[in-house]
């Protein structure tokens, strides 16, 4: 390869990264290949300036390009150094990384090109758990990273490219194929006979030779039973991981100025890209390039999916977050592109909701899509195309690529691997493959569309179509009419430290969802009932940021310190602005004055309050709970019970659970056991630190059963016993409190967490014979089993649940209430006297120690309730009593719901504003029992019309009319159905 030197300068940007404009206005020193560049985190940009040497003859096979090295550190895009060029006016060229690391030169053959050079260290996730600095910018040290070691013209022979692209096709499927197999054979001499045409000391001259010596071999067609995988390129880009959001931002931008040029290239190329927030910061940031894109989706080329803003978790964000995701992402695409998504696009999320398929359904797509489910640890999931059921009945078509990666580079062990892979081939013959570089970003490069291209029918080879995803799901659908069914939850058997990992992170979430709930509740009530104006703008900007927090590498806890430092100011930020969106919206419907109100933004009645409605609280008399010290036992042991006189409380000398009685007089503990235990274990995974807990963590345990202090008294009618438990450096101040009239015993936890690679575990083990545990999730509840009887129940050993869960027998159940707390457990023990105890176990702080070294370390303060004989009923009303639902108000006057359900159990959700702006009113209700329901949606608010809505707030086709008048309307529910209903106002308030 001949290649010629480019006059290089740079500038060092000071602090964070600049725009082109800014950038090409400094003044740029000499800079010299060999040189180092790049504390952790930094920007360098460079200008490359020169012209191609008048004895280089380009044609159809030579042509020139500029070869860059950046101080590449190993072959893995997206963990390392990147950059992006541009042209002097500001237009984009495209990226530059390990896999890609060339840029063309421009008609006429002179060069000048600008390079923003990004110092991103590399945190390989293969480091799994060894602790870095490198994640926090304030401790990733000074010292440069990278060393420059190549900026140049080189001359390139197209063919001996090519020559290279044949050579690892025929050298991949004569390795992956059996060795006795007659095409092996074949493969194998065609190698061979290349080797003795091809002439090292004369590449240049024998490479057209070498190339035809293989060429038969690689010309003979695939078999008739071969399967097809339907090749659409991608890039996985996690919208924050090893890495902060702001560096998101720029691989975008990378990745997709790659694609476009490749585009350009090979025009049957497609791309997938599933991101609206993504092209936002793309239109944002880089203008000029999401024209391109714009003008590539015009073409069929760039292919939009997935249909939601981020590619989120879906463990633990609430319903209305679902929604919202798909909301947002799938307007963002029909405003800017004209085009309606028409899955949902998850390849990397860390399991997925049964509440998911309606979801799907309601927001106008039709199949599903996902990879990570390939990584169980113990099951292999029976499937790859087949309907997803979900807790209300709702099926969606769904697909789990058998090449199971999203970063393929299609070589032939990959594509071997899917065919051998895919467990439907009696009924299918297709699957589908996303290829290119993912994770950091990069994408697909012209050497994957070279491999698509010769395996396209290619014998002893899958054939492999380049094409989108509607073609594989078009495809897959019109191949069978009936499916096998998967029915609930899809739940990864890995990853479940996730559900605890930076609690911070998990509370600012909460926090902020209840306070949108509650902005737009009253908000919109006070737009209808006083013309107030409604915060449109604001709304959908702390929105489109609650849901980007929600990716599936932030909400988890499985980021960088920087990500969650963020993420934490945000939240509080974000919360900060709701809370006074919230105050002036209920001063506006209340008025002003000194009567004190509740104001309840549940979707059920809490303390006499209607859902949505500001009045005063139920005022019958209620005493004060009592506490009094009491002997235990034979022993001589004393502790204290505490009464309210409708749940008796035992507490012993150690501040433990002995007894919770309601009014039955049954005991809710189990016998001879001790309730509200803090458990610690010894937390270290096998190979993801902030991602998982391995079922081994409880091998080793440690109860804290000790107290260095401890006390009871009574504050307010409130009793309460307060005790503080050491361990390590570690403080946790427990209170057990029972305030006048609770049906629940409160439990809370202050804690100074200093552990390291330790679990955290509250438990209670409970008088109850469950053969089920039932959850909160999105717009419902979950029944998962506590037994072990197969390696499916076995595997679910850590699992999410909402703000409660119960565990019952027939009469009589207990529920746990929880207002930041994901992560839960339950087993089963068989006592001597024959009853069963059935502990539940609820994952209360972890300490990883990578990526974020200081995980979790610090003040946390978490609220649990234990309610004794409780329905579900019971069990939600806890739940949202600890979500702090209730709001202490001060104003002049009552006021009434805008809109109530006559059926408890069919609860309205949200209440809004229309996203289009029209001021229509949108209220979003779900059956919350499980079972059917009647109900009358009520409303004294001006209407005329009232339809049902999809989530995109869009007549429903094929809608049954509405019985009933508009501002009554009755409606018939299966369980946990949502619905939503569009009011139209007769007239401006």
């Amino acid at each position: 390869m001949r290649t010629a030197p480019l006059e290089i300068s740079a500038w060092a940007v000071p602090g964070e990264p600049v725009p082109f404009g800014e950038a090409q206005r400094q003044s740029f020193e000499p800079f010299a290949v060999g040189t180092r560049w790049g504390v952790p985190w930094s920007t360098h940009w460079l200008r490359a300036r020169g012209s191609v040497p008048r004895d280089w003859t380009l044609d159809s096979r030579y042509r020139a390009e500029i070869s860059v090295d950046l101080g590449f550190d190993g072959l893995a895009p997206g963990f390392q150094a990147e950059a992006l060029a541009f042209r002097p006016d500001g237009t984009v060229i495209k990226a530059i990384s390990p896999r890609n690391a060339h840029l063309p030169v421009a008609a006429g053959g002179d060069v000048d090109v600008y390079l923003e050079l990004a110092a991103n260290p590399g945190i390989p996730p293969e480091s799994h758990w060894r602790t870095t600095e490198l994640g926090d910018k304030a401790t990733a040290g000074h010292e440069p990273l990278y060393r420059l070691r190549r900026l140049e013209l080189a001359l390139t022979d197209r063919e001996a490219w090519e020559l290279l692209q044949d050579i690892g096709i025929g050298r991949g499927l004569a390795e992956e194929l059996p060795a006795d197999h007659p095409r092996t054979a074949q493969l194998w001499a065609a190698l061979d006979r290349m080797l003795d045409v091809a002439d090292p000391d004369a590449v240049g001259a024998t490479v057209s030779a070498a190339r035809a010596a293989l060429a038969p071999a690689l010309a003979v067609r695939s078999t008739a039973s071969a399967h097809t995988l339907i090749a659409t390129g991608h890039a996985h880009i996690d919208s924050a991981w090893l890495w902060p959001v702001r560096e998101t931002v720029r691989k975008c931008a990378r990745t997709f100025s790659n694609v476009i040029a490749l585009m350009d290239e090979y025009p049957e190329f497609r791309f997938a890209c599933s991101s609206a927030q993504q092209l936002a910061w793309v239109k944002e940031s880089y203008p000029e390039l999401f024209g391109r894109i714009r003008e590539k989706v015009a073409s069929g080329q760039f292919v939009l999916v997935g249909g939601q803003w981020v590619e989120p978790d879906t463990n633990m964000p609430g319903g209305e977050s679902t929604v919202r995701q798909l909301v947002y992402g799938k307007r963002f695409f029909l405003d800017e592109f004209g085009v309606e998504t028409t899955e949902v696009w998850l390849p990397d999320t860390f399991g997925y909701t049964a509440s998911l398929p309606q979801i799907i359904r309601l927001s106008g797509s039709d199949w599903f899509m996902t990879q990570k489910i390939s990584w169980n640890q113990t099951n292999a999931m029976p499937h790859h195309t087949f309907w997803w059921e979900g807790i209300d009945g709702t099926r969606v078509f769904t697909h789990f690529p058998p090449i199971e990666t999203y970063n393929a580079e299609l070589s032939p062990a990959e594509l071997a691997h899917a065919q051998r892979t895919y467990r439907d081939h009696g009924a299918g013959t297709v699957s589908l493959a996303p290829f290119g570089w993912g994770d950091g970003g990069g994408g697909p490069t012209r050497e994957m569309v070279a491999a698509a291209q010769r395996q396209a029918d290619l014998e002893g080879s899958p054939r492999v179509r380049l094409g989108t995803p509607r073609e594989f799901y078009e495809r897959a659908r019109s191949e069978r009419d009936e499916l096998p069914v998967w029915s609930g939850e899809m739940y990864l058997e890995l990853h479940r430290g996730t559900l605890t990992s930076q609690l911070r992170t998990k509370q600012g979430n909460r926090r902020v969802e209840r306070l949108l709930r509650e902005a737009e509740l009253w908000s919109a009530t006070a737009a209808v009932m006083a013309g107030h104006p409604y915060p449109y703008d604001a709304l959908q900007r702390i929105w489109q940021r609650t849901l980007l927090l929600q990716f599936h590498d932030i909400l988890p806890g499985s980021s960088i310190a920087w990500v969650h430092r963020e993420a934490e100011a945000d939240h509080e930020r974000l919360a900060a602005e709701l809370e006074n969106m919230v105050g002036d919206a209920i001063l506006v419907v209340s008025g002003t004055g000194d009567r004190r109100f509740l104001a309840n933004s549940a979707p059920l009645a809490m303390e006499g309050v209607e859902a949505g409605a500001i009045a005063a609280a139920a005022s019958s008399p209620v005493a004060p709970a009592t506490v009094r010290s009491a002997d235990l036992g034979d022993d001589g042991t004393e502790g204290w019970v505490l009464d309210n006189g409708r749940v008796r409380v035992v507490v012993d000398a150690d501040g433990l659970l002995r007894s919770v009685r309601d009014t039955s007089g049954r005991d809710a503990i189990a016998q001879g056991e001790r309730g509200a235990l803090l458990r610690l274990h010894r937390d270290v995974p096998d190979k993801w630190d902030a991602w998982d807990i391995d079922r081994h963590y409880r091998n080793t345990a440690v109860d804290l059963t000790s107290a260095e202090e401890i006390s009871a008294s009574v504050r307010d009618g409130v009793a309460v016993v307060e005790a503080t438990r050491r361990i390590g450096a570690s403080v946790i101040v427990q209170m057990i409190a029972l305030g006048p009239g609770r049906d629940a015993v409160d439990i809370t936890l202050d804690v100074e967490w200093r552990e390291r690679h330790k679990l955290l575990k509250l438990v209670f083990p409970l008088d109850v014979h469950a053969d089920r545990s039932t959850s909160e999730i999105q717009f419902g509840h979950l029944d998962r089993p506590t037994h072990a009887n197969t390696s499916w129940d076995e595997a679910r050993f850590e699992f999410v649940a909402h703000r409660w869960i119960r565990v019952a027998e027939e009469g009589y159940g207990v529920a746990i209430a929880n207002d930041s707390t994901f992560g839960h457990s339950v087993t089963r023990d068989t006592r001597s006297d024959g009853g069963t105890t059935t502990i539940v176990g609820l994952s209360v702080l972890r300490a990883p120690t990578f990526p974020d070294p200081e995980s979790d370390q610090g003040r946390h303060t978490l609220r649990f309730a234990l309610r004794p004989g409780a329905s579900i009923a019971d069990a939600a009303a806890e739940g949202h009593r600890l979500d702090r639902a209730l709001r202490e108000v001060v104003g002049g006057r009552e006021v009434a719901p805008l809109v109530w359900s006559s059926d408890a159990a069919v609860r309205i959700e949200t209440v809004k504003l229309a996203e289009d702006r029209t001021g229509d009113l949108i209220v979003r209700l779900y059956e919350s029992s499980g079972g059917r329901r009647s109900t009358v949606v009520g409303t004294d608010a001006a209407v005329d019309q009232v339809q049902l809505v999809d989530l995109l707030e869009r007549p429903l086709p094929d809608a049954p009319p509405l019985d009933g008048v508009p501002g009554r309307v009755r409606l018939d529910t299966r369980p946990f159905q949502i619905v939503t209903l569009r009011y139209r106002l007769t007239s401006s308030p």
